[in-house]
C-alpha cells in the first residue's frame, strides 16, 4: 500500500508489500548541480522505462536540480519512480529569495526531499537545528524526509564518528517522524565523490549505531530505512546493499547515467 502525500503525490514502497515483513530497499539518486533540460528528459525517461519493465527490484527516487523538476516529473509520469527535492526551506512561504518550500515541492508532485546533505552543511553552514526545521517542514507537506548524516575524514581519523553522527541524529531528526516518513542516509563525507568507501564492517557498525541512536532518541529504530551513500557504483553496490542494516543507497555521480544507476538498482538483493 502506498503512502499518499497531502497534495496527492503517491510514494510507493514505504509500507511493507503484501506478504513481506520488511520494506523494499530505496535507491535514491542525487543529481546535485548537474544536467540540462535535454539530458534530464533522456535520463529520467530511460530510467522510467527500465523500472516499468522490471518492477519490484527496489523503490526508486531521483532528485534533480530545481529548474529541471517539471521535465523530470513529466518524463517519469506513469512509472513508480518518485521525484524529490535536493533541499527546501523550513518556512512554507515568505521573503526567502532563492529558496523553495517543501509545500511547493509537494504541490508540483514531488514525494521526497533531501535535507542536511554534507554539502549543504559545509558549503552553506547549515546547522542540525536548521536541518531539523527543514525535515519537519517536509513532513508537514506530506513528503518523505531523507535526512543526511556523516563524519569528515578528520573526525573519523580521531575516533569521533559516533560522537559526530550521534550529535547530528539528535539534532536533525524531526519530531513526529515515523519509519514511513523519515529515511536516514549515512554519508561519510570523506567517501563522497572520492571513489573511497568504508569497509563493509565499518558500514555495518555505523548503521547499527544509527539505528540504535534513532530508536533511543526518537523511537524510530524498528522499520526505519537507513541508506548508505558515498561512492556507490555498480561495481560495489551488490556487496554494500547486502550488508545487514543497509536498506538502500543515496547515489551521487553514478545516478547521472541510466546504465550506472540501473546497475545499482539491479544489485538489490
Amino acid at each position: 500500500m502506498a503512502y499518499v502525500s497531502k497534495r496527492g503525490a503517491t510514494i510507493s514502497g514505504i509500507e511493507p508489500r503484501t506478504g513481506e515483513t520488511h520494506m523494499a530497499k530505496l535507491i535514491a539518486g542525487n543529481w546535485k548541480m548537474n544536467g540540462s533540460v535535454e539530458s534530464s528528459r533522456a535520463l529520467a525517461g530511460g530510467l522510467a522505462e527500465k523500472v516499468k519493465a522490471t518492477p519490484g527490484l527496489a523503490d526508486v527516487a531521483i532528485c534533480p536540480p530545481g529548474p529541471l523538476m517539471r521535465d523530470v516529473l513529466t518524463a517519469v509520469a506513469g512509472s513508480p519512480i518518485g521525484v524529490g527535492g535536493q533541499d527546501c526551506h523550513w518556512n512554507e512561504a515568505g521573503a526567502h529569495t532563492g529558496d523553495t518550500s517543501a509545500a511547493l515541492l509537494a504541490d508540483i508532485g514531488c514525494a521526497y526531499a533531501i535535507v542536511g546533505h554534507s554539502e549543504r552543511r559545509a558549503d552553506h553552514g547549515e546547522t542540525s537545528e536548521q536541518v531539523k526545521a527543514k525535515a519537519e517542514a517536509v513532513l508537514s507537506a506530506g513528503l518523505v524526509a531523507i535526512v543526511c548524516v556523516g563524519e569528515t575524514e578528520a573526525e573519523r581519523d580521531t575516533g569521533q564518528t559516533e560522537t559526530v553522527v550521534g550529535r547530528q541524529i539528535d539534532g536533525s531528526l524531526p519530531d513526529g517522524g515515523t519509519p514511513k516518513t523519515v529515511v536516514i542516509a549515512y554519508e561519510p563525507v570523506w567517501a563522497i565523490g572520492t571513489g573511497r568507501t568504508p569497509s563493509l564492517e565499518e558500514i555495518a557498525a555505523v548503521h547499527a549505531f544509527i539505528r540504535a541512536r534513532a530508536q533511543e532518541s526518537y523511537d524510530l529504530g524498528e522499520g526505519l530505512r537507513l541508506l548508505y551513500g558515498g561512492s556507490v557504483k555498480p561495481g560495489n553496490a551488490a556487496e554494500i546493499l547486502a550488508v545487514e542494516g543497509v536498506d538502500g543507497a543515496l547515489v551521487g555521480g553514478a545516478s547521472l547515467t541510466v546504465e550506472d544507476f540501473w546497475g545499482i538498482i539491479e544489485s538489490c538483493p
